[in-house]
C-alpha cells in the first residue's frame, strides 16, 4: 500500500541529515527548503510535451514541425503545449518564436513550458561556460514564448570530481541561471533525471541548497526507479512547479507497469498542486494515435 505525504508531514518526518548524506553534503550545511506556497485547493491543467512526438519531429527526415505539434495539441482540447527545445530550428530566431506564440494564442493554448538538456557537473572551463550560456539563451527564448518554466537537469559527476565537488558545481550553476531567469520572469524546474536526482533524497539535497525563489522541481512520474516510486514522488511533490506524467512506471527491477494515474492525482492533490500536468509519451505506438487516449485517461483520473 502506498502512503501519501503532505507537506507538513514530510518536513516533520524527513531528516535533513539523510538528505544531506545522500547528496554528499554535511548536514550542518543544509537548510530545508520551504515547499511552494499554494493558494487554494489543487487545480490541474493539461499539456503535452513535444518530446512525445520526438520520432516525428527530429532529424532531416522529420515528418512534422512544432507548428504541426501545436495544431495537434489544440485538436486534443488541451490547455497548453510544452515546446521542448530539441525540436526548434537552429538557429532559433525571435521571429520564429513569436510566430509560435501567436499560433498558440489564436488556438487558445498556453505555452506551458519548455525543456533543455544541460549538465552543470562540468568544472570551470569552456564546457561549463557553454552549458551556462545555453540555458541562459533558452531563458531569453522562454520569455519571448511566454513560457513560465523551463525543465532543467542537474548534470552528471565528472571524472576525478568528488560527490561534494559535483554537488557544489551543480548548485552554483543552477543558482547562477536562476538569478538570470528571475530577471526575465522565468522559473527553472529541476527534473528527477538520474545521477544525483535519481532518488527523492538526492533531488531534495539540491532543492535544499539552491537558494532562489525562481527554482523548484519538475516532477517526472517515470524517473524514480526505487522500491517505492510513488512514495518518492509524494516526498517531492510539494516542491513541484511542473509535472510530467509518463504512461509507464518501473521499480529497481525495471519491470514496466502502467502508471496509476489516480494514484498520481492523489499525490498531487495532497500537495495542493496547482498547475500543468503534462503527458510525456515515450512508448512505441504512433503518438498521434496514442496520446489523445492517454490525455482522456489523465483528465478522468484528475477529475
Amino acid at each position: 500500500m502506498h502512503h501519501f505525504f503532505d507537506r507538513r508531514r514530510f518536513l516533520q518526518t524527513c531528516s535533513i541529515a539523510s538528505v544531506a548524506a545522500a547528496s554528499g553534503v554535511a548536514a550542518l550545511e543544509v537548510d530545508a527548503a520551504e515547499p511552494i506556497e499554494r493558494n487554494g485547493a489543487s487545480k490541474f491543467k493539461f499539456s503535452l510535451a513535444a518530446y512525445s512526438y520526438r520520432k516525428l519531429l527530429q532529424g532531416k527526415t522529420a515528418e512534422l514541425n512544432l507548428s504541426d505539434f501545436i495544431d495537434d495539441c489544440a485538436k486534443m482540447q488541451l490547455e497548453g503545449t510544452e515546446l521542448t527545445s530539441y525540436y526548434f530550428p537552429n538557429p532559433v530566431t525571435p521571429e520564429y518564436l513569436r510566430q509560435l506564440k501567436q499560433q498558440c494564442f489564436r488556438l487558445g493554448l498556453d505555452v506551458s513550458g519548455t525543456a533543455v538538456g544541460n549538465d552543470f557537473g562540468h568544472p570551470p572551463g569552456e564546457k561549463r561556460d557553454e552549458q551556462l550560456a545555453h540555458l541562459k539563451h533558452w531563458v531569453d527564448n522562454a520569455e519571448i514564448l511566454g513560457a513560465p518554466v523551463i525543465r532543467v537537469f542537474a548534470g552528471h559527476a565528472q571524472k576525478d570530481t568528488t560527490p561534494e565537488q559535483s554537488h557544489k558545481l551543480m548548485v552554483e550553476g543552477l543558482e547562477e541561471c536562476c538569478e538570470y531567469a528571475g530577471q526575465h520572469g522565468v522559473h527553472l524546474a529541476l527534473e528527477n533525471h538520474g545521477g544525483p536526482t535519481s532518488t527523492a533524497e538526492g533531488l531534495l539535497g539540491l532543492v535544499n541548497d539552491v537558494k532562489s525563489p525562481w527554482f523548484g522541481v519538475n516532477l517526472d512520474t517515470g524517473n524514480f526507479h526505487t522500491d517505492d516510486p510513488y512514495g518518492d514522488l509524494a516526498k517531492v511533490a510539494a516542491y513541484a512547479l511542473n509535472v510530467q506524467v509518463k504512461v509507464v512506471t518501473s521499480g529497481p527491477d525495471k519491470q514496466r507497469q502502467p502508471t496509476d494515474f489516480k494514484l498520481i492525482a492523489g499525490i498531487l492533490r495532497d500537495a495542493d498542486y496547482r498547475g500543468y500536468v503534462v503527458l510525456e509519451y515515450e512508448e512505441d505506438e504512433d503518438p498521434r494515435e496514442a496520446c489523445p487516449s492517454f490525455i482522456a485517461q489523465l483528465r478522468e483520473a484528475c477529475a
